[in-house]
């Protein structure tokens, strides 16, 4: 079954469709030896290349997995960093097959819930802005936070890419000067929950996050650790998302061992 060229190069985890129409326009695509036009339509067995490269095509029957992994602040959001820095990427399971997409970034500082999956799509959802899928944060804030100050920052504040707010805010543990909140975003801009306070004149001390969307770090999995997720908490998170998946995901007996061998030993140290 044939499908749009731009789809199946999302699903890779490419980038978004709207940019990869850019570079089928700009003729950086080639399907079987021939620069690609925007209304192509491409099957399993064809070859393309992009830049010269080749790209493997998914393929549906392949299991959608899901990682979740909880960084550690001093981490760096990316697979190779110039400065020798410790990455997210050191620390996942090994794929056999295609490679993790990560959804969505977390700037060296900031810690908590990073998720990886090999499904493009899935990744491309999760991120796009027009899902508005909810970013839940912990964050410690240097400074006296009044009522006013919370009002504005749910109206709305004037950043300097556009205006910004936060959809919840929840009060937390603290003194006057030092307090813990609980926030909540939809579009998961550049630093935007920092740069949100820092426009109100205090400091963020210190910012984890702790859900994306449905998906929440387990309280066993300390920092620095992953969990796979199991395919039934991955196919309910396709669905949410309204992304067609597989009706039946079998796991090979290794498969299921590792899995529950994973979360065996997360579960049995307790909680950090």
């Amino acid at each position: 079954m044939s499908e749009k060229l731009q789809k199946v190069l999302a699903q890779v985890g490419l980038g978004s469709r709207r940019e990869l129409e850019k570079w089928i326009e700009a003729g950086r695509v080639q399907v079987n030896g021939k620069v690609a036009t925007l209304g192509d339509r491409v099957e399993s067995r064809d070859d393309i290349k992009i830049d010269g490269q080749p790209i493997k095509m998914p393929d549906r029957r392949d299991r959608i997995r899901l990682v979740v992994y909880n960084k550690p602040e001093g981490e760096v959001s990316t697979k190779d960093d110039p400065e020798g820095r410790p990455t997210v990427f050191q620390h996942l399971p090994i794929l056999r097959h295609g490679r993790w997409v990560m959804v969505g970034r977390l700037d060296i500082n900031t810690a908590g819930l990073l998720l990886f999956t090999n499904s493009g799509e899935l990744a491309n959802l999760l991120m796009h802005p027009s899902q508005q899928v909810e970013r839940e944060y912990l964050v410690r804030i240097h400074g006296v936070v009044d009522d006013e100050m919370l009002k504005r920052l749910k109206e709305g504040v004037m950043l300097e890419d556009g205006p910004a707010r936060f959809l919840k805010i929840k009060v937390g543990q603290g003194g006057n000067t030092n307090r813990w909140f609980s926030v909540v975003i939809a579009e998961g801009r550049n630093r935007e929950v920092r740069r949100l306070w820092e426009s109100q004149g205090v400091e963020v001390s210190r910012l984890k996050r702790i859900r994306y969307g449905t998906v929440e770090i387990p309280s066993y999995v300390r920092s620095g650790e992953w969990l796979e997720l199991p395919p039934a908490d991955v196919r309910k998170l396709c669905k949410t998302m309204g992304l067609k998946t597989q009706a039946d995901w079998s796991l090979t007996p290794q498969e299921k061992h590792t899995l529950a061998r994973q979360e065996r030993k997360l579960r049995g140290r307790g909680a950090q």
